[in-house]
């Protein structure tokens, strides 16, 4: 039996006995291949590839939408907000370029921009903490139901901050044991001007991520399956609905440059719906998407490199967020026009006590508690 004085050493001889010659074969295997490769981005290049991607949008979106039906909705959704950014901008005295290059622009406006440095990352933490104070008072007028789970904003630990996401969500612990955790990433504040954070605010802690999944995590009515299940198509789509409720709140105030920041998290939804589907049905390089994508966002090259490289290898993902967002907006305007006086927005919002569930079927129960309501 080994000592515990030899673990260092045994250590050491796996990870040069085993370790690092795997991960030279791997190496090797990688460079064997990249010879071979094409440098064609989307799955159709591949056998099957076409069917593929639809089913691969199948299982993203939870519908029978076609490539070519999100592609001409991503186009007509891009110049829809592209126009209502547009006007806010005018309104607010940028008039020069166009609307990507005016958000370009006021992304390094050092007006929008924290200082990159620990005092600066510390008023960007409170400034989160702070909208969702200022959200979570307004809440109970549009939910009658709203989440126990308490919901702590946190840094993205340095040490793995070059390899993760910009804004994410964890759900509480099932036991408690937990608080939900609303993570950024500030290895550079100033991939965040000011603009833009209330609304990834609302998106990821309340009321959208946070508050629909506490939701259906803490409802007892339903099995626990449905309590933790995530379906990106309802899940990011309702979050992005969720920056709109917000916006009608009154959280936003007369910020409408934060408002301005909301557009485009949409718009950059919308370009998805059209990059996506470009690269892998339409045959687009991934040169012709990134420059689309900085083109109507506003992003950085970087930034929009690598989430066309994200779509390269992950087909059809990107189309859920707007296509979902799409069919709650549509379910809520026919509650709305079907029930007239009878329309109550927390009646509605309250379907989310149902947890999380395919876009068709979504659109199922809603039908049926607009029908229940009228009898």
């Amino acid at each position: 039996m080994s000592r515990a004085g030899d673990w260092a050493a045994q250590a050491e001889k796996i990870v040069s006995s085993a370790v690092f010659p795997a991960l030279d074969r791997q190496i090797a295997l990688v460079k064997e291949l990249r010879a071979k490769a094409s440098a064609d981005a989307g799955v159709w290049r591949v056998p099957g590839g076409s069917e593929y991607y639809v089913d691969a949008l199948a299982v993203a979106t939870t519908t029978t939408m076609t490539p070519d039906e999100i592609h001409k909705i991503g186009l007509e959704q891009v110049a829809e907000l592209t126009a209502r950014i547009d006007a806010i901008l005018k309104a607010e005295g940028m008039t020069t370029g166009t609307v990507g290059e005016r958000l370009t622009a006021l992304n390094a406006d050092p007006k929008q921009l924290y200082a990159n440095t620990d005092e600066g990352r510390a008023a960007l933490l409170a400034s989160l903490n702070a909208d969702i104070t200022k959200v979570s008072a307004l809440l109970p007028k549009a939910f009658s139901t709203l989440p126990k789970a308490p919901i702590e904003v946190r840094r993205v630990p340095p040490f793995i901050q070059d390899g993760a996401p910009n804004g994410y969500y964890n759900p509480a612990a099932l036991d408690g044991s937990r608080d939900a955790i609303y993570w950024i990433n500030l290895k550079d504040t100033h991939d965040w001007p000011k603009y833009g954070l209330p609304a990834l605010t609302y998106h990821e802690a309340v009321p959208g991520h946070h508050l629909q999944g506490s939701i259906a995590q803490e409802t007892k009515g339903i099995p626990i399956l449905r309590r933790q299940s995530f379906f990106s198509a309802y899940g990011e789509g309702w979050a992005l609905y969720a920056e709109g409720v917000a916006e009608e709140l009154g959280a936003y105030g007369d910020d409408r440059l934060g408002i301005a920041g909301s557009l485009q998290s949409l718009l950059f939804r919308a370009v998805r719906l059209v990059v996506d589907t470009g690269i892998h049905a339409k045959r687009w390089t991934r040169e012709q998407a990134t420059d689309y994508m900085v083109a109507n966002t506003g992003f950085p090259r970087p930034r929009s490199l690598r989430e066309v490289e994200r779509y390269c290898v992950w087909p059809g993902q990107a189309c859920s967020y707007k296509v979902g967002h799409n069919k709650w907006v549509e379910l809520r305007k026919r509650a709305e026009a079907e029930l007239g006086d009878r329309f109550n927005l927390p009646w509605f919002h309250d379907v989310l006590l149902d947890g999380a569930m395919p876009l068709t079927i979504l659109e199922a129960r809603v039908n049926e508690r607009i029908k229940a309501r009228k009898a």
